[in-house]
C-alpha cells in the first residue's frame, strides 16, 4: 500500500513524518522561476521604458512622461486583472508581475473583483484597498517621517 494512503499518525514519530512530508512535497523549480520572473519583469519594465520614450517623443518632460507611463501601466494591469488575465500571466511569471508597479494595481483590483457580487459599494468599493491600503499608509507615513527628518536637518 502507498505511504500516503496508509498514513496513521499514531504509528509515526516526528522524523518519519518529516521524511514523508519531504517525499510528497513538490520540488521547487527555482532556476525556472527566477528566469521567468526576470523575463516577465524585464518585459514589463522594457514596455514602461518604451512608453516613457513615446511620451517624451510627444513633448512631455521626463517627469511628466514617467507619471503618464505609471498611469498607463497601472490601468493596463488593473484592466487585465478585471478580465482575469493578469492572474493567468502571474502563474508563469511569478514575482516578475508582482514587483513592478503593475503588481500594485493587481493587488488593488483583485480583492475588489473577488467581492463584486456584493455590489459596487459594499463589494468593489469596500474591498478595493484591502491589500493596497496598508501599503499606501506605510508609504505615506514613511515619506512624511523622511520629510520631517530632512526638514529638521536642514534647519
Amino acid at each position: 500500500m502507498d505511504k500516503i494512503h496508509s498514513f496513521d499518525p499514531s504509528e509515526m514519530n516526528q522524523k518519519e513524518y518529516q521524511k514523508l512530508v519531504q517525499e510528497v512535497n513538490p520540488k521547487p523549480t527555482l532556476l525556472k522561476n527566477v528566469v521567468l520572473a526576470f523575463l516577465f519583469g524585464g518585459a514589463i519594465c522594457a514596455g514602461g521604458q518604451l512608453l516613457t520614450d513615446f511620451f517624451t517623443g510627444r513633448g512631455l518632460g521626463l517627469q511628466d512622461a514617467g507619471l503618464a507611463t505609471s498611469a498607463v501601466l497601472v490601468f493596463v494591469a488593473a484592466f487585465l486583472t478585471g478580465l482575469g488575465l493578469y492572474d493567468e500571466i502571474a502563474k508563469y511569471a511569478g514575482a516578475g508581475t508582482i514587483v513592478p508597479i503593475t503588481g500594485f494595481a493587481n493587488s488593488m483590483v483583485a480583492p475588489a473583483m473577488e467581492f463584486r457580487s456584493e455590489g459596487m459599494v459594499f463589494g468593489v468599493g469596500a474591498r478595493l484597498f484591502t491589500i493596497a491600503g496598508p501599503v499606501l499608509v506605510f508609504g505615506i507615513v514613511t515619506a512624511w517621517v523622511a520629510g520631517m527628518i530632512s526638514y529638521i536637518i536642514s534647519l
